[in-house]
């Protein structure tokens, strides 16, 4: 069944998609530093610690931010329906759970410690998203007498207001072209340029063959947000990945620099370097 055959008008199709699309790069850009994490706490300490204190700000910065929103506007709307009761009252206890993950990470001693606990977090962050995705934003927009765009828009309002207090100039930067409810971004032609020469060493390895197609831009993206500088990852495709290289352009103008370490055919290998 479609978007539209569900929704009571077609704003609300459209803010529906635009959702579920900012979910898809929130889940991707949290799998890409926690996957990060993970593989810099064995391979590079120092590194590690970057990583982890970036994961931190990426929490607060985005993920709390975002479940702080969806209390304030939206889930009022849903709890008023019967049908939706009990189930936005498990959101909001996710949301408490989610909190004290982040609270566990910021007080770690070392990101060797919280690696499990970041992974849990992920997986009860995508678990939480399918819910929204599947039960409640499907229900606000079938739902005649409320308009989840309005829903959105107010949550956008609420987000855009507090990233304008508390946002640092590095932050704005690394956010750039993430508007709230942005439509995932299309694939364009193009490439970066390589730099031929760089040894490989112990760098941390991102392989996206088995991310879901929605979040696997966003992981990468977020993975390259964690990426400190004068160190670089080593991202693993099933294709050569032009439309990403393109993108990642896009978004860091002059900010990585590409090495392909191989070409195929089951897999293409890129280091990719922050300059």
């Amino acid at each position: 069944m479609s978007v539209l055959t569900l929704a009571s008008h077609p704003r609300d199709a459209t803010a529906l998609e635009s959702a579920e699309a900012h979910h898809a790069r929130l889940a991707g850009e949290l799998a890409g530093r926690v996957k990060m994490l993970l593989t810099a706490v064995d391979r590079d300490p120092s590194a590690a610690e970057k990583i982890h204190a970036g994961l931190v700000a990426f929490c607060d910065r985005s993920l709390l931010p975002h479940a702080a929103a969806e209390e304030a506007a939206l889930y009022p709307a849903a709890h008023r329906m019967p049908e939706a009761r009990l189930l936005i009252e498990s959101l909001i206890g996710e949301h408490r759970c989610l909190t004290t993950l982040v609270d566990v990470l910021r007080a770690a001693p070392s990101p060797a410690a919280v690696a499990a606990d970041a992974r849990a977090m992920q997986v009860l962050f995508e678990e939480h998203l399918a819910k929204e995705n599947g039960l409640v934003l499907p229900l606000l927009a079938m739902t005649p007498e409320i308009s989840l765009a309005d829903l959105l828009a107010d949550m956008h309002h609420r987000l855009a207001n507090d990233s304008s207090d508390e946002t640092s100039p590095e932050d704005q930067h690394n956010e750039e072209g993430h508007d709230m409810y942005e439509a995932q971004i299309e694939e364009t032609g193009g490439g970066v340029c390589g730099c031929g020469g760089a040894e490989e060493a112990n760098e941390p390895e991102l392989d996206v063959r088995d991310v879901p197609h929605a979040l696997r831009h966003a992981t990468v993206f977020g993975a390259l947000d964690a990426v400190p500088a004068g160190t670089a990852m080593v991202l693993i495709a099933h294709h050569d990945p032009l439309p990403l290289l393109a993108q990642i352009e896009q978004r860091s103008p002059g900010v990585f620099a590409v090495e392909y370490l191989e070409r195929g055919p089951e897999a293409w290998r890129l280091r990719l370097s922050h300059r």
